[in-house]
């Protein structure tokens, strides 16, 4: 016997149920056998994805993808015509400075002040070869400012390559899932980690990835007072700037600004990424900004692995340039250009990504027309967000099973387990390639799949 949302059933049951789906369940039987994963709840995004490509090429049938946080939009085009200049100026020839091509730093410094309203000097403003590498070397350099200091808090839920970065640098961390403790609950949680003094910096996304939630300006206040007062850096993960679709965080140099914790402390590195809000993910390029205090600041167990105490010279010069000797220098030319657009308002890149929103609403209604829940579902006292990420759950099924299930429907996400939830039934889902005209195709999959998993 088989228990299947809550209640037993047969082999033989089973087998006729699967016998109707509307992927052929022999062959996505077989292509899980064959992944050899132990589990499709703890399987990476790539995992998932692969295992989808295989079942797509054997069966012929398209999926409705929501595993990968990847982009669906063409690239901005200020960008593509930049870079195509640039390569055939030559500048593929040229090593990259490891600091940055200087229009670009200057270009960076003005956008921050223009959509974020800080002041961040262009000497700080540093491109990386995407945001995972800006985190990869922060990490690393921040866990050798001072010898006490061994762990990085994360907030979760959180994108599972921090973590796995971490187990790659042999680096200490701790987490937890943030959305019990939202408002001034947040302090009390904070202080119970931080007063160790076992914590060099801690990390979040805002907006989260998964969960779409957003901090309010008084959290971010909470986090900046609770980490100045303990030492610990704040590591700001902002891959989709301006994509909390309730406010127009658009318009250069008017207010509302994008939420951001440099606004209440002067002890932060932030990660802006152009893979999401320009959509130039194939580029692999980043921006990681130093605040100027912490860039000038002098520590000295910091030449315990460098030649220096000095921060910024020992992340950028003693850490990025051995990882990449730089970022790709025509892609430098393309992203400057694209921020400048924006600074001069020729670019609106919020209207620019907007359909994600638009495409997040109508998906979660498709899913709660159809049983599912939505599993983080408020930003505190209000409906959370439409935009990039949403999560949900069916009612008997944890994770894993649920997953599972869905793959036999021509649908892929992935599990919450792998980010830090502690919602071990929620599940996922990217909007970015999931197309408008696959909606009819996702209700008919999740009306057969609620018809046979009722409720």
């Amino acid at each position: 016997m088989h228990r299947i949302n809550g209640q037993y059933s047969s082999t033989q049951q089973i087998q006729e149920k699967m016998k109707n789906t509307p992927i052929n369940a022999s062959i996505v039987k077989q292509k899980l056998e064959e992944s050899g994963l132990q589990s499709v709840g703890t399987a990476t995004i790539r995992e998932i994805k692969k295992l989808v490509d295989e079942i797509e090429l054997a069966t012929g049938e398209e999926y409705i993808r929501m595993e990968m946080g990847v982009p669906g939009l063409p690239p901005a085009q200020i960008g593509v015509d930049a870079q195509i200049e640039s390569l055939k100026k030559g500048v593929a020839a040229i090593y990259p400075n490891i600091q940055g091509h200087q229009d670009l730093k200057n270009e960076f410094s003005r956008f921050l002040k223009l959509f974020l309203n800080i002041d961040v000097d262009p000497a700080g403003c540093i491109p990386t070869v995407g945001s995972m590498q800006g985190g990869f070397a922060a990490f690393l350099c921040m866990s050798r400012t001072n010898r006490n200091q061994d762990s990085t808090l994360f907030l979760d839920p959180g994108f599972p390559v921090h973590k796995m970065q971490h187990k790659v640098l042999n680096i200490r961390y701790e987490s937890f899932d943030v959305y019990n403790y939202r408002g001034e609950k947040l302090r009390a949680k904070l202080e119970s980690y931080f007063k160790t003094g076992r914590f060099h910096s801690v990390l979040y996304s805002n907006p989260n990835n998964p969960s779409w939630i957003c901090f309010t300006e008084e959290e971010l206040k909470i986090i900046a007072e609770t980490a100045d007062k303990y030492k610990v850096a704040i590591l700001e993960d902002l891959a989709y700037l301006g994509m909390d679709f309730r406010k127009d965080y658009a318009q250069p140099g008017r207010p509302p600004y994008q939420p951001t914790i440099a606004r209440y402390s002067d002890n932060y590195i932030l990660f802006v990424s152009s893979s999401k809000i320009f959509s130039y993910a194939g580029e692999r390029i980043g921006m990681m900004a130093i605040s100027n205090k912490l860039y000038s600041m002098d520590l000295p167990d910091l030449k315990r692995f460098y030649t220096t105490e000095h921060l910024g010279y020992s992340l950028i010069f003693e850490t990025l340039y051995p990882l990449s000797s730089g970022t790709s220098h025509s892609a430098q030319y393309a992203l400057a250009a694209i921020l400048k657009a924006a600074n001069e308002g020729r670019f609106n890149f919020v209207d620019y990504v907007k359909d994600y929103g638009v495409k997040a609403h109508e998906m979660k209604k498709i899913f709660t027309d159809n049983g599912f829940r939505i599993v983080y579902d408020t930003d505190i006292d209000q409906p959370i967000a439409d935009g990039f990420y949403f999560t949900f759950s069916y009612p008997g099924m944890d994770a894993d099973e649920l997953l599972n299930n869905l793959l036999y429907y021509g649908v892929s996400a992935i599990s919450l387990l792998i980010t830090g939830s502690e919602h071990t039934e929620g599940i996922r889902a990217c909007t970015s390639l999931v197309r408008h005209d696959q909606f009819p195709a996702l209700a008919e999959r999740l009306q057969r799949f609620h018809r046979d998993y009722p409720v």
